[in-house]
Formats: structure tokens, sequence, C-alpha cells
């Protein structure tokens, strides 16, 4: 193989640039050229694209987002499209291409396997952490760490005013960030969309913590639970407590990715150029009891994973 190509598709992801260095310096130590494409699927489509190199990848590690910027494309999913952007890679020479993203990305992808030669390889990356067939994604970490810094910091506001916080995080039909987010700041109550709001239930047990004297609270809420002004002004009515609104928003998105990101994503990298030059397409490099290795593609981009409602069990215990 001489000619890999990189995507970042979707939303942004901290890591994905650790991700971009990887792929450029280990496909360049076996003497690739790499393609780097630009907005996600739209640079494949329009053919908008710049070589990487060992040096242009420096000094990037570090850095949040992706230097190579991403967005959605709802063009891609048209079969002119596909065949155009089918057309674009082989006129390039690219053999194989890597695409880092999230399930829709990865779905894309699986389309464009249809009509094109080149092999394609996932890179699970998205901070909702709701990719099938891997235990973590690029991003989740660090997301999970900046929601943890901020609601440290609004706790202490909840103590000295003795209020009720509602802090929303992302995740508008996945819960896996709010419920880790949630047991790593000891919140009193965890929402999650794939468990609707019991309004009767959260206020039984902020009630209950007001009779045994803890007055302050942090309800950590993912956005696809429901318009948490309304949850904010029942809590009010029915406790009289004072509560109070934080949405954290695309911060999470952003900043340096922590170690562990970076890691994962240099992990992921070597797995997918590995798959490449063994000529194996429609594979994703997934993280599973500890260790990397492959999925299908198709199973991965199909597959719905599960929340983990024993973390919920485990969250309500550690609250009382």
């Amino acid at each position: 193989m001489k000619t890999i190509g990189i995507v970042t598709s979707g939303g942004d992801a901290p890591g994905m640039n650790a991700a971009i260095r990887a792929i450029t310096r280990i496909a360049q130590s076996k003497d690739m050229n790499v393609i780097g494409f630009e907005k996600g699927w739209e640079g494949v489509l329009t053919n908008k694209h710049r070589h990487l190199t060992t040096r242009s990848v420096g000094g990037i590690i570090q850095l949040g987002g992706t230097i190579l910027h991403t967005s959605r494309s709802l063009d891609f999913k048209k079969n002119e499209c596909l065949e155009q952007a089918a057309d674009n890679l082989n006129t390039l020479g690219v053999e194989g291409l890597v695409v880092i993203g999230g399930d829709g990305s990865f779905r894309a992808a699986m389309d464009l396997s249809k009509i094109s030669k080149a092999l394609m390889v996932g890179i699970p990356a998205t901070i909702d952490n709701d990719v099938y067939g891997t235990d973590e994604t690029i991003g989740f970490d660090t997301a999970v760490n900046t929601a943890v810094a901020e609601i440290d910091k609004i706790r202490d506001t909840a103590i000295s005013h003795e209020r009720i916080f509602i802090v929303e995080v992302m995740g508008r039909t996945r819960g896996f960030l709010a419920i880790t987010v949630g047991i790593s700041v000891g919140a009193e109550v965890i929402l999650v969309p794939e468990d609707k709001c019991k309004m009767d239930h959260v206020v039984s047990i902020v009630k209950e913590n007001a009779r045994k004297g803890k007055r302050a609270g942090i309800i950590v809420a993912a956005e696809g639970c429901g318009n948490i002004n309304d949850i904010a002004r029942e809590i009010e009515e029915k406790t009289g407590s004072e509560v109070r609104l934080s949405i954290l928003g695309y911060a999470q998105r952003g900043g340096s990715p922590t170690a562990r990101s970076r890691l994962l994503a240099s992990l992921f990298a070597e797995k997918a150029v590995d798959l490449l030059c063994q000529g194996k397409g429609n594979m994703v490099a997934v993280f599973q009891n500890g260790i990397v290795t492959a999925a299908e593609l198709e199973k991965v981009s199909c597959g719905t994973k599960s929340l983990d409602f024993n973390l919920m069990k485990l969250a309500e215990t550690l609250a009382t």
C-alpha cells in the first residue's frame, strides 16, 4: 500500500489531532504517502485535501479539535456524491482511508466501501462514548475530566448557598457521559435519556436529603433528558429548595486532550495502519477489555451500545 487518506468527520473530539499525528508518522515509517481530507466527508466529496508529513503534524498532539476540520455532510448520503467521492479517492491513488469519528461517520464509510476500491478502517472518536463494540472512544476521558473540573467548582457554590444545581452535560440520546461524570462528582441524582426522568423520584431524593440536613446538591442531566428549566421549576415547587441551572455546552468538546485520550488515539492509529498494511478493510480499531483489537465496520456502524444500569444503582448508593 502506497497511499492512505485520513478524514475526521462529525462532531470533534479531543484527541483527533493525536490520532492524525500518529497515523501519519506510523504510515510514513512504512514509506506510505498520507493525504488529509479537509472538512470531513465534504473534503472527500470536493477533493479538498493536503499532504501530511511527519513535520506537518508536529506540535499538534496537545491540541483539541482537528487540524483537518470537520463537518456533517448530508449530500454525502446521495448515490451520485458517493460515486464522486470514490472517483476522487481513485484519482489520488488512495488505497486505504482512515475514518476518525462516530457511528454516523462509520455508516458513511460503509456506504462508500460498497463502490470504492479503497479499504475503509475506522477509529472511534466521540465524547459521547456511544460507539458500539468499543469500551471507550477518543475524547471521552477528556470530556469527562472537563465536566468534572467545572462541576467541582459549582459544588462549592452549591454548598455555600445551600442550593440544588442542575448541570447539563452533552448527550442528546445517550447517557454515557452523564453517568460517568455523575459518579465522579458524587451527584445526588443522574438523569440519562435511556431512563425516562421520573420527577416523583427526583423530588423524593431532594426532600429526603433535606430531611437529613443535606440542603445542597448536584443533579447531572444529559441534554436529551428534557427541558432542565421545567425540571428545576418542578423541584422548586414541590420541595421549596432553591435550584440553579448550569449548561456546560461545547466546552466539553474542546481543550487539550488528556493523557488517556492521547494514548488511546495513538494505539488506535497503530491498529488502523496495521489493518491497512494487512489488506483488511471494513474494520474498526476498538478497545475491549483493556486491549486494542478490531471489529467489523458493519457491526460497529449498525449496533447499539448499551448503558450499564448497574452504574445508576451504584450512583444512588454512593449519593446516600
